[in-house]
């Protein structure tokens, strides 16, 4: 379908009604009166061949293409507003601006702190939000990285979009300071045999599948999502935890555990920054990227775990 053919105000017109569902507020919402608002619901039936909103009652009710357009007409409307407030240049210490980042806890303690100083330093106006990121990133990625600036987010969980390379980690175990079932080291039976803390959906991870490849069938225990809860949910117990080692390091003291390194080769962890296309030529947006894949490129240089000690 050509949009040449198509009055893009209309879109602003059906996310008022359909969130609104009263034809008076939604035009109160938008700007329009109310014959003008009727008729705007009027091309919008004819367009869809669909009433969007049906009278039940003393209320208007969506149909079920209505409750569809719900999301996704928002969801344009979030994309619109991004498209059309793209700046040609971008100067940061003059700037008054927000950037909304979709990420983990744990991306947001190791690398978003570092970020949040650099941007203070060089950008006192700008604004970082982070947001947790949804467990169905992989399901409508694009429509999510819509919705927000940029996703910290490994690879080999999502691809298709551009990224930028932030900083590179590796894995590790969490083993509680009085679990005598394991000794110095940790060996493959002990994988299979303790029970685990597993963060949110495991399975989506690169170092959980190197696991399955390996023959171990991770026992669960606690679901959790929240990395920087995995050391207080092994302390005390004869559970096992998978965790970034940067983040264990950040976490030292906090819990009664050990951090101790896998009993195979472990895949590496390597964090970048994703976008929406609709991005890439943003002035803005070129600033945060570059300020990120620096504040990335000095944690890289300071490397996991070499001012830890390797038996903590």
């Amino acid at each position: 379908m050509s949009l040449s053919g198509l009055d893009l105000n209309l879109v602003l017109s059906l996310r008022a009604l359909l969130e609104e569902r009263n034809v008076t507020r939604a035009g109160q919402r938008v700007g329009l009166s109310q014959p003008a608002m009727s008729a705007a619901l009027a091309r919008l039936r004819r367009h869809f061949d669909d009433e969007l909103l049906s009278r039940v009652g003393g209320q208007y009710e969506l149909t079920a293409l209505g409750r569809a357009l719900l999301d996704r007409t928002a969801t344009a409307c979030d994309l619109l507003e991004r498209v059309f407030s793209s700046r040609a240049d971008f100067t940061p210490g003059a700037e008054e601006h927000e950037f909304t980042l979709l990420s983990s806890d744990y991306a947001v303690a190791v690398f978003g702190a570092e970020l949040a100083r650099t941007v203070h330093a060089e950008a006192p106006g700008v604004r970082l939000r982070f947001q947790r990121t949804p467990p169905d990133v992989t399901e409508d990625t694009g429509t999510l990285l819509s919705t927000a600036d940029g996703l910290l987010m490994p690879h080999g969980v999502i691809s298709g979009f551009p990224a930028v390379e932030l900083f590179d980690d590796r894995w590790a175990f969490l083993v509680a300071e009085a679990n005598d079932e394991v000794g110095d080291r940790l060996v493959m039976a002990d994988l299979a045999r303790l029970p685990w803390v597993i963060y949110q959906r495991m399975y989506d991870a690169p170092a959980a599948r190197q696991l399955s490849m390996l023959g171990i069938d991770p026992r669960p225990e606690v679901f959790v999502d929240s990395f920087q809860a995995l050391p207080f949910l092994v302390a005390g117990t004869r559970r096992i935890a998978l965790v970034q080692r940067r983040l264990a390091e950040r976490l030292s003291g906090v819990a009664d555990v050990r951090v101790l390194e896998p009993p195979y080769e472990v895949v590496p962890l390597q964090e970048a920054l994703w976008w929406h296309p609709v991005h890439t030529h943003d002035a803005a947006h070129i600033w945060l990227r570059e300020t990120a894949a620096r504040v990335g490129a000095e944690l890289t240089a300071s490397g996991p775990g070499r001012s830890a000690d390797p038996a903590r």
